[in-house]
């Protein structure tokens, strides 16, 4: 199938330096593409530093240049919103390896004038967050007041507070952890599997074909999807319905709402991701463990912390469940470290986050001005 990202322009900065990679790699000045959001203070001290997860992009409050849907936050991020756009300076970057405008392997390498595909160097956490501390310099931004983000953004998150603790005043972790499972990374390598399973991948070399893995990508982002959501959600939203038909079909269309639902998606993700920066990203997920440079010891990561800590769970998310947060609270007290904990209750799942939330839109408020 010829699906393929459209060419958009997007807010970009080329980093004025190498970035030096954990693998010990190097990317020569790379790109990274951000949004802004409301006015710098002459103190340069109102900046709030958003990350975004897995499948999301720096347009958390701008209209999406592909979908055109409303950025992934825009109800929380705006004027006289949860996150004040009025008080605060906003900053979302797109992580290095995505593909909405930061260097990835759909980038044009240099040396060969063609796009690096499976050539591009293999990222981590660590390294996007080194990235963005890269364009915080260059944007003369010093301390953030907060760095917030949700799943894979909530592990940035953490990644700042361990590794640039003196420029992070607060660090909120929404529905994260500080490792992935191993049950979180056998259902991304069902995902990579079934890209790299499809004939239109090529190795990763698929970007002058005029082809891309559209099914590979479409039944990767199903399979995950369903980690996002609850079976209590799927129940009460899905239940056993069927998909515009009175009669079962005793064949294998879409019989079931559910199946419709999770064709749709899958099928209109392929319209604004790339399959390689779907393999990178979630491999950069599965490497991430904060506690393995310190031999296992979490609390050593954040051992005499200044940076105030706030955390949310949600108690149907069995993706990044409560006791992966409890795991982390417990960690920073025995680092001397300040966190606070908050598990909410909702039906959806992981996506909670991203949905309509008052009381966590509440907490989000409470923890800018004065900590959970």
């Amino acid at each position: 199938m010829a699906t393929r990202l459209q060419p958009v322009q997007h807010n970009q900065i080329e980093l004025n330096r190498p970035l030096a990679l954990d693998s010990g790699a190097a990317l020569a000045r790379p790109t990274i593409a951000f949004e802004a959001y409301g006015p710098l203070n002459a103190a340069r001290s109102n900046v709030i530093l958003i990350c975004h997860a897995l499948t999301m992009d720096q347009y958390v409050a701008s209209t999406h240049p592909v979908t055109g849907k409303p950025g992934w936050w825009s109800k929380v991020v705006r004027p006289g919103g949860v996150i004040d756009t009025d008080r605060y300076h906003v900053i979302c970057a797109n992580v290095i390896g995505s593909c909405l405008g930061s260097s990835g392997p759909a980038s044009v390498d240099p040396a060969t004038g063609k796009p690096f595909a499976m050539s591009f160097p293999v990222v981590t956490i660590g390294d996007m967050v080194r990235a963005q501390a890269m364009l915080l310099d260059q944007l003369g931004v010093e301390r953030l007041h907060a760095v917030i983000g949700g799943s894979m953004g909530g592990m940035q998150a953490l990644a700042w507070a361990a590794h640039y603790p003196n420029r992070v005043e607060r660090a909120l972790i929404i529905a994260s952890a500080a490792r992935h499972s191993a049950q979180n990374i056998a259902f991304h390598e069902v995902g990579r599997q079934a890209i790299m399973a499809d004939p239109d991948w090529r190795g990763g070399d698929y970007y002058a074909t005029g082809r891309v893995p559209v099914k590979g990508l479409s039944v990767a982002r199903m399979a995950a999807h369903i980690t996002y959501l609850s079976e209590a959600g799927l129940t009460e939203k899905f239940g056993r319905q069927l998909q515009d038909r009175e009669v079962k079909t005793f064949g294998f269309d879409a019989d079931f709402q559910i199946e419709s639902y999770l064709r749709h998606q899958g099928i209109s993700f392929v319209d604004r991701f790339d399959a390689n920066s779907y393999l990178y990203i979630t491999r950069a997920m599965d490497y991430f463990d904060l506690a393995d440079p310190h031999g296992g010891r979490l609390a050593d990561a954040f051992r005499h912390s200044p940076v105030r800590f706030g955390l949310v769970s949600f108690d149907s998310d069995w993706l990044y469940p409560t006791a992966e947060s409890r795991r982390i609270v417990q960690a920073l007290h025995g680092a001397g470290a300040q966190a606070s904990f908050v598990e909410l209750s909702s039906p959806f799942g992981h996506d909670a986050f991203l949905l309509d939330s008052p009381e966590m839109w509440r907490l989000i408020a409470g923890f800018i001005e004065a900590g959970l």
